[in-house]
């Protein structure tokens, strides 16, 4: 389905949400394999951080949610290294959210951040692949896309565009030799998901998490989902029947 990468050694690599979570942790994972790292983040001073200042780490400070931002961050990656071999969009936000709650300004910061954005790095990261004649693009997005959950009120369908976004992604570049991958992580102990007030379980670390991602570049699948202890849990419950769904749901929502 897709090219595996088993070796990062001198792959350039953009990074756009590497200031902190998993994007930080991939970052550094990715250096350590010898791959050259552009870390991008609204954060400059923390980008510089988890750069470092070795020579294969480039920090292009940026605004996911802003175009123009991001394209200028683009641009100058490509007048540094000419492209990218691989893309990895990992900016997210994150705020727990019921109906009765519902905040249209925080709901549209997340869609700008979560699905908005994403867009507009591909849309700054495809044509380039093209010319090139391949690469890969990946996207984090989470398994609170595959349906609708508890306190998940925005969140979730963000992730669920970024999904499906993927998907059609890999229907148009596969054959022209583009990898695509989307990225499904469960609970990361990271600061969005510091945010919730309920047990998560088989919650990984950032590290665990990049690890995890980059193992999955060594196969081809699609889609790069762990721990799989929980994931495949979810995916189950994500293909029954509303007439089940819903009450075994609703019972977790009332506790």
């Amino acid at each position: 389905m897709n090219p595996p990468i088993e070796d990062w050694s001198g792959k350039r690599v953009w990074l756009l949400g590497a200031s902190s979570g998993i994007g930080a942790a991939l970052g550094r994972l990715l250096l350590a394999r010898g791959a050259r790292v552009a870390f991008s983040a609204r954060n400059a001073a923390r980008l510089a951080e988890v750069a470092g200042d070795g020579e294969r780490a480039l920090v292009l400070p940026c605004d996911a949610a802003d175009h123009a931002s991001l394209q200028a961050a683009w641009e100058k990656l490509l007048l540094a290294w000419g492209g990218v071999d691989v893309a990895l969009y990992v900016a997210g936000d994150y705020l727990p959210m019921r109906a009765w709650d519902l905040d249209v300004e925080r709901a549209r910061q997340m869609i700008d951040i979560n699905f908005a954005g994403a867009v507009s790095f591909a849309a700054c990261v495809v044509p380039q692949l093209l010319r090139q004649g391949g690469g890969q693009i990946g996207f984090v997005a989470s398994v609170a896309g595959y349906r609708g959950l508890p306190k998940s009120l925005i969140y979730g369908p963000t992730k669920a565009a970024l999904i499906n976004f993927a998907e059609a992604l890999y229907l148009d570049l596969q054959a022209k030799g583009i990898g695509v991958r989307v990225i499904n992580p469960g609970f990361v102990a990271t600061p969005l998901t510091a945010k919730n007030d309920f047990a998560m379980p088989a919650l990984l670390t950032p590290e665990q998490a990049a690890q995890e991602t980059i193992d999955g570049f060594a196969g081809s699948a699609f889609e790069i989902h762990f721990p799989k202890r929980f994931t495949r849990v979810v995916k189950l419950l994500a293909h029954l029947p509303y007439r089940i769904y819903f009450p075994l749901l609703r019972r977790f929502v009332d506790r």
